[in-house]
């Protein structure tokens, strides 16, 4: 089944160009928004599987809108699509509940392999926007409390994920902070614990233990 997507820019001609791009690419695309309070409106209606979030808008922008999208609709992934690669915005969007952070100027056809992603359960980063993550974590030595031989290791969701097991939530509470379904809950951990060569929760604990010394 073709994932359901809600497009939010404040430019008609963006709109339309998205939208034709992402049918063209096997997407349903059920709505459109121009700014952040008609995103709020349109994903608590439709419930799609994906929202491609412009965060520049007039009135409310994506930044504001983004935490109460997820909340309006809890099973839905939202992605960031600006013009902005500012370091500011992108943590921003990680700590709101951005599944992903892509730069306009990405090839259209990426973006569709990138939402393709999202839907499976991973996170979506542009190289820029990525370098300048790593870069920040290698000058910084930790990301959110995560030492950098974890981070290396993790897509910035699975680091949020790791962040909330630490503070020893269940997969039901982890799901409402971070305002996913359980089974991507569930998804994020079982990457993880892959990605760090463990085969349960206490032992990703005990790896971060040993991480932070």
């Amino acid at each position: 089944m073709a994932e359901r997507i809600l497009i939010v820019d404040d430019h008609p001609l963006t709109r339309d160009a998205l939208a034709a791009l992402l049918a063209q690419q096997g997407f349903d695309v059920v709505g459109a928004a121009e700014d952040g309070e008609q995103a709020i409106a349109e994903a608590e209606t439709l419930q799609p599987d994906l929202v491609l979030l412009d965060l520049t808008m007039p009135g409310m922008d994506g930044l504001t809108a983004l935490p109460r999208i997820r909340e309006r609709a809890p099973a839905c992934e939202v992605v960031v699509l600006t013009a902005s690669d500012a370091e500011e915005n992108l943590l921003a969007a990680i700590r709101a509940g951005a599944s992903g952070y892509l730069l306009k100027t990405e090839p259209p056809e990426q973006i569709a392999t990138f939402l393709r992603g999202v839907a499976r359960g991973e996170a979506a980063l542009s190289g820029g926007v990525a370098r300048r993550l790593l870069d920040r974590v290698r000058e910084g030595g930790k990301l959110d409390g995560i030492p950098e031989a974890i981070t290396r290791l993790l897509s910035a969701r699975e680091v949020e994920v790791l962040l909330l097991l630490d503070e020893h939530l269940g997969t039901d509470e982890i799901a409402q902070r971070l305002y996913i379904s359980e089974h991507t809950v569930r998804s994020h951990v079982k990457s993880l614990l892959k990605k760090l060569g463990v085969s349960s929760r206490r032992g990703a604990l005990e790896r971060l233990e040993t991480a932070r010394g």
